[in-house]
């Protein structure tokens, strides 16, 4: 038992030397101190300069040695835990770095000094360098992402793995990953892994907060996988990110409306047999990449609905076939059939029959497509071009003009057409030099990119005759041996986007699709990652009920203003001063108090200072239509604070009226002798009258109604302002009617005061004229006459 027991001993303290030596050897490597190249007591002042230096040195677009970016990420990862005195200290401590801790959580700060894990020691097998599965192939950085894999997500769907060194989980999903990437990217879909410990800033920008996570990529569009990771689940996903509608099911009810649709979508349109129920992934990932190409439809070999097909272009339905469609719907154009198709041969397929024999040019893409624009002598291309016309006449020149295309084998030569109506600029300068109408073919060669081109029409027009057919051979071959017979040069315009019109359906598809994200968000995302979304959600929820609680509950402000008639009573109570109120308006009524001996020295000799008195001028008569009007026209201004309404009885008055305009005469330019001889109708009048001050705004009445009679009329309370003469016609009226003699002073009398809001505006202003006196008239010019 003693022997064993050494033995034992012996062992175990072997395998610790071994243990220790192994980490002593390996601890340089990811020593940061020694990365960095500072010993353990420098300051951080040392450390910042040495890491600039170094960090200047290795910069990958500087240094152009093969290793600089690993050296330049190891610089910066140990500056990062050096410049943190909370790192460096755990550091110092433990042995840990940042590569040691899992992704999002927390440091082994309290972790007892005799137990730690150290990657050196035990030799993990998920270090960067040291991964089984060799991650390193499909690594993206920032600028990688946003410049190439962006873009080319238009092209084919990504998927990609978010994950970090000593990552439990991730080990867990490593042989399934490996599966799943082995399958997709063999039928063409994008693989990437982000390491967050090296590319944070990639990894915040996707918006992965946790290790493992697995996203798809597609038109710009991240959407991430919330599924079991299984080989199943995820090539699901990556069939779920792809449109719904890249691939229509054809039977024999529907060929024809698919087949013939090729002259609407000017594409050319593919057709694949095969006998499994659903459209292989394969298929749908090639529609994808070519879907502004081409029009892609499948055929289900094993239903009694697509016999009549498979027996019309003699399907063999031992081998998945494809065929390609142009202008003919009767014959394909093209065809491949084998066992097992490879994404390189369908690639290929689909790249030699990507346009139709004659195209037309419908946007300024396909004809950068068609016709590229010259780069070198050896590798010049010419474009056909002929203008027509969409009518049923132009149909035969169109057809003769495609068949002589189809006999084409020269390869620097393409063939295409526009219609004129369509694409007016184009054809407006193609046809200038020759004056000639449409149909017209040209050849032409573009120079540069910015619109230059060389060309030369086909003497004759177009019609589709042999003759046609023989002069345009004739320049074809001429231009083949001297390319200068291009003539004519020109600047063209960008050509229109002809299926601009289809922006309105692309958008909502856009728009279901956004809609299924967010639904799938809702269903999947944790709380932190909803929370953005979900606080936007209540808060416009709140914004709207509150909206509608305030409507519902609150007084309408544009409802017609009361009249609250504070006049004092018969037994000489006072009545009340006019209210103010902050603004907007409060209340749904203007308080108007009657100026009178009792209120004279409050409303007006007393009035605070910057306070304004509003004075109606009226009469018994005319006292209730000129009260309504006068609340109906200031109402608006019963906000503000220094604003006071009231009235005036001129019958009452007429004396402290008289008085006072003529202490104001000089200021207001009246003739002493006419208002001595005349007597003036101050109906209607409106005073702003400033107490302390001591200066009055006048408002005269501007008749702006309809005359029922073709003058104005000077009846009881109807006067303008304007100044009667005794014994005059306007004194003396024809006698008519009862009713009609009210219905016109009725009209006059209110269309008094219909400037009075354009007045009252100037008067907060405080561009009206003012009228200074020298005192108010006293007390006895207001008191009644008894």
């Amino acid at each position: 038992m003693p022997t064993a027991r050494m033995t034992l001993m012996l062992a175990g303290t072997v395998i610790v030397c071994i243990l220790l030596v192994g980490s002593v050897e390996s601890a340089p490597e990811a020593d940061p101190y020694k990365i960095i190249g500072v010993t353990r007591t420098a300051s951080q002042a040392e450390i910042k300069k040495v890491y600039k230096r170094l960090a200047k040195e290795w910069h990958p677009d500087k240094n152009k040695n093969p290793d600089a970016e690993d050296m330049f990420i190891k610089i910066t990862k140990s500056y990062e835990i050096l410049s943190n005195e909370e790192k460096r200290a755990n550091y110092d401590r433990y042995g840990q770095t940042d590569d040691t801790q899992p992704y999002g959580h927390g440091h082994y700060g309290n972790r007892p000094d005799h137990f730690y894990f150290d990657e050196n020691v035990f030799n993990f097998p998920f270090n960067k360098g040291s991964r089984d599965f060799a991650d390193s192939k499909y690594a993206l950085h920032f600028n990688q992402y946003v410049n190439d894999v962006v873009p080319n997500s238009f092209q084919r769907p990504y998927l990609i793995k978010i994950t970090s060194d000593w990552c439990f989980s991730c080990i867990h999903i490593e042989p399934v990953w490996k599966e799943v990437v082995q399958e997709l990217e063999t039928l063409g879909v994008g693989i990437g892994v982000v390491d967050v410990g090296y590319e944070r800033r990639l990894a915040n920008h996707l918006g992965a907060h946790r290790t493992p996570s697995i996203l798809g990529l597609i038109n710009g569009k991240v959407t991430f996988f919330h599924y079991a990771v299984a080989k199943e689940h995820l090539r699901q996903f990556v069939e779920d990110l792809l449109p719904q509608r890249l691939v229509e099911k054809v039977t024999d009810r529907n060929d024809l409306q698919f087949l013939n649709s090729w002259h609407e979508l000017n594409k050319p349109h593919v057709l694949l047999f095969d006998q499994v129920p659903v459209v292989p992934l394969l298929y749908k990932l090639t529609a994808f990449a070519y879907k502004d190409y081409m029009q892609f439809g499948y055929v289900d070999q094993g239903l009694s609905e697509t016999a009549n097909l498979l027996k019309q272009f003699n399907i063999n339905t031992y081998a998945p076939t494809i065929l390609v469609f142009k202008e003919s719907t009767d014959k394909p154009a093209d065809i491949i059939q084998a066992k097992g198709m490879k994404k390189q041969i369908i690639d290929e397929f689909m790249s030699n029959n990507k346009f139709l024999l004659v195209p037309r040019l419908v946007n300024q893409k396909l004809f950068d497509e068609l016709c590229p624009v010259k780069q070198f002598h050896r590798r010049r291309k010419y474009c056909v071009l002929l203008i027509t016309g969409e009518e049923e006449s132009f149909a035969a020149g169109h057809q003769a003009f495609l068949s002589f295309a189809s006999t084409n084998n020269r390869e620097v030569v393409r063939f295409a057409y526009v219609y004129q109506q369509l694409q007016q600029p184009l054809c407006d300068i193609l046809l200038k030099k020759e004056g000639t109408p449409p149909p017209q073919v040209l050849i032409l060669e573009r120079r540069n990119a910015a619109g230059k081109v060389l060309y030369k029409p086909v003497t004759g027009g177009w019609n589709g005759s042999e003759e046609d057919k023989q002069r345009l051979l004739d320049e074809l071959e001429r231009l083949q041996k001297d390319p200068s017979i291009l003539n004519y040069d020109a600047m063209l315009p960008e050509l229109n986007n002809e299926f601009a019109s289809m922006f309105l359906i692309r958008w909502i598809y856009a728009s279901y699709d956004y809609l299924s994200e967010i639904i799938d968000d809702i269903l999947h995302n944790n709380w932190r990652e909803m929370m953005p979304l979900l606080s936007l959600i209540f808060s416009a929820l709140f914004i709207l009920f509150g909206t509608v609680v305030i409507q519902a509950f609150s007084d309408s402000s544009e409802d017609k203003p009361k009249m609250k008639d504070a006049t004092k009573s018969e037994n000489g109570s006072p009545g009340s001063n006019s209210t103010s109120s902050s603004r907007p308006p409060k209340k749904n009524f203007v308080e108007v108090t009657e100026l009178t001996d009792i209120t004279y020295t409050s409303n007006l000799v007393k009035l605070r200072p910057g306070h304004i008195n509003v004075v109606l001028v009226l009469t018994d008569a005319t006292k209730n239509i000129l009260l309504s009007k006068f609340a109906k026209e200031v109402y608006s201004f019963t906000g503000s604070l220094t604003l006071h309404f009231s009235f005036l009885n001129v019958d009452k008055h007429s004396e402290w009226m008289a008085t006072l305009l003529e202490y104001a005469q000089d200021t207001m330019q009246i003739d002493e002798d006419d208002s001595a001889s005349h007597k003036v109708d101050y109906t209607g009048y409106v005073l702003a009258l400033n107490g302390h001050k001591k200066y009055l705004c006048l408002f005269k009445p501007v008749y702006t109604g309809e005359d029922l009679d073709g003058k104005s009329s000077e009846d009881e309370g109807g006067s303008t302002g304007r100044r009667s003469r005794p014994g005059s016609r306007e004194d003396h009226p024809p006698r008519r009617s009862v009713a009609r003699s009210r219905s016109t002073s009725t009209l006059q009398v209110h269309h008094k005061l219909d400037r009075l809001g354009l007045w009252m505006e100037r008067l907060m202003e405080g561009t009206l004229p003012r009228y200074y006196i020298p005192a108010w008239p006293g007390l006895d010019k207001i008191t009644a006459n008894k």
